[in-house]
């Protein structure tokens, strides 16, 4: 069955003028919507029962989940995100809701009272897990939906992720050029990709090196996890010279612990995030970001390119991630 966008290019007409000819809008010539209906009856082409209802109406909802786990939601990045897409759905016609989860229920209790419901016709999923029963159910419901992260789903679907592995690679690589030989990875907990994905770039690094993978402590994605994380490595009997922290906040968290120590002054430590509290740590935070403008913008347009009908491997954006360096990585890399 061919999809919007392979029924527009076999016509040789805009993915817009042969969804209006669908939708019967007078704006498209009469023999052009039904030169439309012909072909989508050849290929056995159906219209998104959820985008038609999004087309024709302009004025229905898309959702956003809201983790009720600390963590996983607070920081500035995630918000300025959310409003920048909220800001151009408007414009579309279109409104993003933002549904808390309510104590003893999950997100998925929530996805599934909206689209069962059908209170919303897309959604946008944050801070996925590897395996994520929210986007199983999604696609099994053939609701449009966009993620701000990867999955390890064996059904492609939309997302916009920053390439962690690289990242957490190049910056374990960069600390091993410095002279560190043992690098400490301070790491989130390993059901959510972009933890999993980063401690992965970790380790390839190590092992490129040639250098033992044992130092690594996983936590919760807060300053008392990467506190409590970094402690445990630091009581090691070979204990780290430097440490990569999968989260700012995490990263915020070790310095707490490296000022507890004695020596802990001489270790270097890098984030992830580029949260701007960091600029403001003694020392000031080295970190990495996802690079691109306005990913709420970019969030938007995805969503409603799925809504209309566009095919998820065309709905995948995979950015770089890059350094922002400021003092804490530059410590010597003293006895390693």
């Amino acid at each position: 069955m061919a999809n919007l966008k392979q029924l527009a290019q076999s016509l040789g007409l805009s993915i817009t003028t042969v969804s209006r000819a669908l939708d019967g809008y007078a704006d498209v010539s009469a023999a052009t919507r039904e030169r439309v209906r012909e072909a989508a009856d050849k290929v056995g082409y159906r219209p998104n029962a959820s985008a038609r209802r999004l087309r024709r109406q302009r004025a229905e909802l898309v959702a956003v989940t809201l983790p009720s786990d600390p963590g996983h939601i607070g920081p500035p990045h995630f918000l300025d995100m959310l409003s920048g897409c909220a800001e151009h759905l408007a414009a579309a016609g279109l409104n993003l809701v933002i549904a808390p989860v309510p104590r003893g229920e999950s997100e998925l209790d929530i996805c599934r009272r909206f689209v069962d419901g059908r209170r919303v016709d897309a959604m946008l999923l944050v801070r996925t897990k590897r395996k994520d029963e929210r986007v199983e159910f999604l696609q099994s419901r053939g609701i449009p939906f966009v993620t701000n992260g990867r999955t390890e789903s064996l059904l492609p679907h939309p997302y916009i992720d920053g390439d962690g592995f690289a990242g957490f690679r190049a910056a374990t690589l960069r600390f091993h050029a410095a002279g560190h030989r043992r690098i400490g990875h301070i790491a989130g907990p390993q059901e959510y990709y972009f933890a999993h994905d980063r401690c992965r770039g970790w380790r390839a690094a190590m092992e490129e090196c040639g250098l033992p993978t044992d130092l690594c402590a996983e936590g919760a994605p807060l300053e008392q996890g990467g506190y409590l994380a970094a402690l445990e490595l630091l009581r090691q009997p070979s204990r780290p010279t430097a440490l990569v922290c999968a989260t700012d906040e995490m990263a915020i968290g070790a310095l707490r612990a490296l000022r507890e120590v004695d020596g802990g002054n001489q270790i270097s430590i890098v984030g992830h995030d580029d949260l701007p509290m960091g600029a403001f740590t003694s020392p000031p935070l080295s970190t990495m970001r996802m690079t691109g403008e306005n990913l709420g913008a970019s969030f938007a347009s995805l969503l409603l390119r799925a809504i209309a009908g566009e095919p998820a491997e065309e709905l995948q954006e995979l950015h770089a991630i890059e350094f922002v360096d400021r003092d804490s990585h530059r410590r010597p890399a003293k006895a390693a």
